[in-house]
């Protein structure tokens, strides 16, 4: 089983031919809502993507709260561990433009809340093969998950995302880390992806940057680096492209695969995803990656 301690939100998002400026209002072609947070995007695309997975979080007590909890029991996720607080859940309100290019304001609302992981939760993630984690939950409450996870020898998975300092509570719990070449940026302060690289292997044990049209590149501190080139497609919308990515490849993680293939399983999966708008209704199938893989 695959444990994603995580945020949920609702996600507001509106299409424009070309994202506003400061002080400018523009006109967009059209809007939905579609439940997404990186927390709850990570666990739909490693269901989707065959893994066995249960969601560690919260939602309020509004609409949007029963629709995320509906679009995860729906994927396969397992919601045991999703609580329900009084108040508004969270949002992310998103503008998208014709070059499939994304801003977006995360509101956190009841993702605010979770300030560390229940009895419950703490049983889920010992219990697991895998923790993924992001950073839209309060840093405590994440610090605290991942050391429960060192603990029991879970391997803990880390997107770095929004991008923030990183205690080293944190870090000495992280199995492996896998931020954007912007996010490898700002916790290193070195640009360039293999140097970048170097910096990240003196934090954690391994690390994947992702390399958006240019693929992932991997390394250890065992010494092995390893680059995948990127699907070659056309982007309609990267929102979810990232936790498509991250999800797909602790799938393949826990399921022993190499980690050559591993990170093309993810690649492929990711590739797919940005070819469909929307977050969590652009993740694909373990059949559909495999197929596009093979």
């Amino acid at each position: 089983m695959i444990s994603v301690f995580g945020s949920a939100n609702m996600d507001l998002v509106a299409y424009v031919s070309q994202a506003p400026r400061r002080g400018e209002t523009v006109t967009g072609h059209r809007f939905r809502t579609v439940p997404g947070g990186k927390g709850a995007n990570q666990a739909i695309a490693a269901a989707r993507a065959g893994g066995e997975v249960t969601f560690l979080g919260a939602v309020g007590d509004d609409g949007f709260g029963a629709e995320m909890r509906a679009t995860l029991t729906e994927a396969g996720v397992g919601v045991r561990g999703l609580r329900q607080v009084p108040g508004p859940s969270g949002i992310a309100h998103i503008v998208v433009d014709d070059d499939g290019g994304n801003s977006i304001i995360v509101v956190p609302g009841a993702n605010g809340t979770v300030t560390g992981p229940t009895g419950e939760d703490l049983a889920a993630i010992a219990g697991s093969r895998a923790l993924l984690l992001q950073l839209e939950l309060p840093m405590e409450a994440v610090v605290r998950a991942a050391q429960a996870a060192r603990v029991s020898g879970v391997p803990v998975f880390l997107t770095p995302a929004p991008a923030q300092p990183l205690p080293a509570e944190l870090l000495e719990a992280v199995t492996t880390i896998v931020p954007n070449e912007h996010e490898a940026a700002a916790i290193t302060g070195v640009t360039g992806a293999d140097e970048a690289m170097d910096a990240l292997l003196e934090l954690v044990p391994e690390a994947v940057i992702t390399l958006g049209s240019e693929g992932a590149l991997y390394g250890s501190r065992e010494g092995e680096r390893l680059r995948v080139p990127a699907v070659k497609v056309n982007a309609v919308d990267t929102t979810a492209a990232g936790d498509t990515f991250v999800g797909a490849l602790a799938v393949a993680r826990t399921e022993r695969m190499p980690m050559e293939r591993a990170l093309r399983f993810a690649s492929v999966a990711a590739a797919l995803s940005v070819q469909r708008e929307g977050a969590s209704t652009s993740m694909p199938t373990r059949r559909q990656i495999e197929d596009a893989l093979d």
